[in-house]
């Protein structure tokens, strides 16, 4: 009797069983939910390396909105050149390629070079350090604070704190994901052109008087280095020059023109650039003293009173 019992509990547990997989795999049919082909193949195109620098959560979140929602397909910056020329041939259209970019730390205030307004001893992050006090700790409201927040959020392992308390970016290892930027609270951290051989080393828009006062590399503001470039390649936008790497010849002049040593050399200095800018200046200014000359020339005389005024 008993194992009649038991014989007859098993084969409930079974057909229950049996009825219940038949149903689930009925579900997971009618249920389904089709995955485009081409997510997958173009997740599997991006470097995978989940950081986020898109925008979206992950290679697999970005490859989702390229497919559904029409998202630039290009802005994988890990992935490169390489993963849009892919990405493109699943999607069947020709995308355009982009410049190689790296991070660039916009500031030269070294402990030694820009003191500090007080001494921070609270948590030591960048973004603590501005909270506690608008401006951070340091004398340059404008100024890297030290504290590694761009250290912290680097996947690649592109940036580390200096002895000098500056980060550094490896250019080579730098992807230009932009995660170092999003987490400067200070702005100082900007993704500029990787074939760029010069860089404005500060990012304070104050005036000449009021930098001097704080930093000794800071820039002044004082126009040297637009006048000096023969190719028109430097412009200000606020009291900062800005390069224009797609005319910039490498040749250097704006380095030697810069007195408080706000702009540094990236790359090798192209001499013969230098010889043919250095040339190209000193035509303009010959053709300005002409042209000055010129105008005192023509000059109408003053008329001399006469005798009887």
């Amino acid at each position: 009797m008993e194992i009649m019992s038991l014989l007859t509990a098993a084969g409930v547990l079974g057909l229950v069983g049996l009825i219940s997989a038949v149903m689930l795999a009925i579900a997971s049919r009618v249920f389904a939910v089709k995955v485009d082909d081409r997510i997958t193949a173009i997740t599997a195109a991006l470097p995978g390396a989940n950081c986020g620098g898109c925008g979206y959560a992950g290679c697999s979140g970005y490859a989702a909105a390229i497919v559904n929602k029409g998202v630039d397909p290009s802005l994988c910056a890990p992935g490169g050149n390489a993963s849009v020329k892919a990405i493109g041939e699943i999607l069947g259209m020709t995308i355009e390629e982009k410049a190689r970019a790296v991070a660039r730390v916009r500031c030269g205030g070294t402990s030694d070079k820009c003191r500090a307004r007080f001494d921070y001893r609270g948590l030591k992050t960048c973004r603590g350090a501005v909270m506690l006090n608008e401006g951070g700790a340091k004398s340059c409201p404008y100024g890297c604070e030290g504290l590694g927040d761009c250290v912290d959020v680097c996947v690649f392992d592109a940036i580390h704190m200096g002895a000098d308390g500056i980060p550094v970016v490896d250019a080579e290892k730098c992807t230009g994901c932009g995660k170092c930027v999003v987490a400067c609270p200070k702005d100082v951290i900007e993704l500029q052109a990787w074939e760029g051989a010069v860089a404005i080393n500060c990012n304070s828009q104050w005036k000449g008087r009021e930098v001097k006062a704080v930093c000794e590399v800071g820039c002044i503001a004082c126009l040297a280095c637009v006048k000096a470039c023969p190719w028109e390649a430097i412009s200000m936008k606020g009291n900062i020059p800005v390069i224009d790497y797609s005319k910039c010849r490498a040749c250097g002049l704006c380095v030697d023109s810069c007195k408080p040593g706000s702009i540094v050399v990236l790359k090798t200095i192209d001499e013969a650039m230098k010889v043919e800018g250095q040339r190209i200046v000193a035509e303009r200014k010959a053709a300005a003293a002409a042209a000055k000359a010129a105008a005192a020339a023509v000059k109408p005389a003053v008329a001399e009173p006469s005798p009887g005024q």
